[in-house]
């Protein structure tokens, strides 16, 4: 019961899309009343929303005033879901731990992705605002009151942040600190998004707002991407910036009044009547991971077959941009980008697989000599406990990253001016980021004397003849340490091509900016490919017995599995 209402939960807070009303277009007929200024306070300021064919309507003389903001009016709310479905998405670390009781405590989560863009797009927000606003670009506020606007945004923002992430002490997925909930670069680039719109995308354009929140959602991602931060980081991060953002203005709003406004919004009454063109960042959550079963599939390189091997997947976390341009009330085209991240169920399960199948590499080639030779033991020179003498897992990562990229065509069904249905046809191509587990061993060398035949061009087991195995040693006596690490499995799939569709309920919140709830289903075919390499390790334990020709030079070559599936999500 639990784990419905939990998942009833997360499909209600987190399947949520940001929209905004993209158009700027004259061929729309938009009811327009002035946007005025305190510089020309009596002047009705015509931009490329307005046609200059068009009558202008009748306002009283009290319109052209600069509005007063009213504080409630101006919250949208979408903070709090937002907040509240990185809460619920906490879960997902149940997927990899960081210890499991030391039964795993040389496992580590780590990434080979890298980039340091993050740490200057969580700013774009304020940088874009104070470059537009020292080019004379006038937006909602003067000086003072942006700046007062602005401080409390990032002291609220900031006082959020860093309370939460030194009370709850959440460990980050690369295991430097434990600071990781929420993310304070997302928090801090949707903050500057929240002020970019404010000030801009609804007094100027809404692309201003489109591209702020972009940029944000794409700062969260590579936080992510980064491994300095799990999904649930960002989603909480984005949604205490947004929150900051709003409740700074709306202080403002109650401290300053109506003093020092320099702009109105845009007034455009919402009608998705009329007007259902959008652009919008979205979060959800997504079912139907595959589970891959490579159990008994043979292997395409090596005559072995996979002994039971299951990959169990939980539920992904969806982050996307979607927009499209509509011809007339029904019917436009569009595109869709989004990242959809699936965590793997119980990485215990891979890890004890790993290392149960080190350990039977080496207890398999002692047990082969034993049997060739019942005085083996009394051929070995040195500790056998040193061939592995320290060894540790590392994650590459605990999840399967999938990139889509979609277009088609886009459907509206207006119910009111501020009610829509919504559902869509797309095509497009989707590619996922491998999935690794890297092995890292120490241990000394060691020298195999032995003899065989080869007959059509396989060892003769019947003929194998050990003489002795001893510890490798330099010309000062001391002992040839050795170190090897490599990928022991990695996952990939097949760049491949998508089909999808889904079904949205829209709802016009103000006149650039709605509430959506979807549901989108995507099918494609894959060819995932598993690649497990367990003796790599030989070649720095017995580098004699690896060379071209030797007893393990076969074992250079990895196992490759491929299983092909239909995925629905």
């Amino acid at each position: 019961m639990k784990v419905a209402v939990r998942k009833l939960l997360l499909l209600a807070g987190v399947l949520i899309s940001i929209s905004v009303a993209a158009e700027e277009n004259c061929k729309f007929d938009w009811n327009v009343t002035p946007r005025l200024t305190k510089e020309h306070p009596k002047a009705l300021n015509l931009t490329l929303s307005d046609s200059v064919f068009d009558e202008p309507s009748p306002v009283s003389p009290d319109a052209y005033r600069v509005p007063v903001y009213k504080p409630l009016d101006d919250i949208s709310w979408v903070g709090i879901p937002i907040f509240i479905s990185g809460i619920i998405a906490k879960g997902e670390k149940k997927a990899f731990r960081q210890d499991y009781n030391n039964t795993h405590a040389n496992t580590r989560l780590v990434t080979h992705f890298k980039t340091s863009i993050d740490d200057y797009t969580q700013y774009f927000g304020p940088a874009l605002t104070l470059g537009l606003k020292i080019g004379g670009v006038e937006g909602r506020s003067q000086w003072g009151r942006m700046l007062a606007s602005m401080g409390m945004t990032y002291g609220i923002m900031a006082a959020l942040v860093n309370g939460i992430k030194y009370t709850s002490k959440e460990l980050r997925p690369d295991g430097t600190s434990y600071n990781s909930w929420p993310s304070g670069h997302t928090a801090t680039s949707f903050a500057g998004a929240t002020i970019l719109h404010k000030e801009y995308g609804l007094t100027r354009s809404p692309w201003y707002s489109v591209g702020g929140y972009a940029v944000a959602t794409a700062t969260g991602v590579m936080r992510v991407l980064n491994n300095r931060h799990w999904v649930s980081d960002i989603l909480s991060g984005a949604g205490i910036g947004i929150m900051s953002g709003e409740l700074a203005y709306m202080l403002s709003d109650l401290i300053f009044k109506d003093k020092y406004l320099l702009r109105g919004e845009l007034q455009r009454y919402p009608d998705l009547r009329k007007n259902p063109s959008f652009f919008s960042i979205s979060m959800g959550i997504g079912f139907g991971s595959p589970e891959l079963d490579f159990s008994g599939v043979k292997s395409q390189e090596r005559d072995v077959t996979m002994g039971d091997f299951k990959l169990k997947f939980q539920m992904s976390t969806v982050v996307g941009a979607e927009g499209a341009y509509f011809f007339n009330k029904f019917v436009g085209a569009g595109g869709r980008l989004r990242v959809r991240t699936t965590p793997v169920k119980g990485w215990s399960n891979v890890l004890d697989y790993a290392e149960k199948d080190i350990k039977e590499r080496l207890e398999g080639m002692t047990e082969l000599a034993q049997k060739k030779d019942p005085d083996f033991s009394l051929k070995l020179n040195g500790d056998v406990n040193s061939m592995v003498t320290d060894k540790e897992l590392s994650i590459e990562s605990d999840h399967l990253t999938e990139f889509a990229i979609d277009g088609g065509l886009y459907f509206n069904i207006p119910i009111s001016k501020r009610f829509a249905i919504g559902t869509k046809v797309l095509i497009g191509s989707s590619l996922t980021q491998a999935l690794d587990l890297n092995a890292h061993l120490k241990g000394t060398q060691w020298n195999m004397d032995y003899s065989y035949n080869v007959v059509d061009g396989k060892i003769d087991w019947d003929s194998f003849s050990f003489d002795a195995m001893s510890q490798a040693h330099n010309e000062a006596g001391e002992v040839i340490p050795y170190e090897a690490e490599w990928d022991f499995f990695t996952l990939t799939a097949n760049r491949s091509t998508k089909f999808g569709t889904g079904i949205s309920l829209t709802y016009a919140h103000k006149h650039n900016f709605c509430w959506r709830v979807f549901l989108d289903y995507d099918n494609t075919y894959k060819t995932y490919t598993l690649t497990k390499d367990s003796e790599h390790f030989m070649t720095g334990l017995f580098p004699n017995a690896v060379e071209s020709g030797g007893l393990f030079a076969d074992l250079l070559v990895p196992e490759v599995y491929q299983l092909k599936k239909n995925v629905r999500a």
